[in-house]
């Protein structure tokens, strides 16, 4: 299973790469393959490129706020989950989309 995401809090400092640090873990452990783009006040950093999404089975969308570039994953099932959420239960968090995404198919 391809995954990728954005974590994106108000500030973009803490919340932000703790989401993306704990989804790209948690996937690992489970084997899925996991990128999180983090858009904070550092921008984009580890920005996804148009072949990872086109590869992607879903996009997750950690975060409770607007973000830019949604446009790209047109097309792509997205889901959106409380970053707190993803944080604190990062597995479960990754579980439930795939199951949710392979529900729709």
């Amino acid at each position: 299973m391809k995954i990728v995401g954005i974590s994106s809090c108000p500030a973009g400092l803490a919340h932000t790469p703790m989401a993306a640090k704990a989804l790209e873990k948690a996937g690992k452990k489970l084997g899925y393959d996991v990128k999180i783009e983090q858009q904070g006040s550092l921008g984009q950093v580890n920005k996804i490129t148009q072949a990872e999404v086109d590869a992607a089975d879903f996009v997750l969308l950690a975060t409770d706020q607007k973000v830019v570039g949604l446009e790209r994953f047109e097309g792509k099932p997205q889901l959106r989950v409380n970053i707190t959420t993803c944080i604190k239960a990062p597995e479960a968090v990754l579980k439930k989309c795939v199951e949710a995404v392979e529900k729709r198919k």
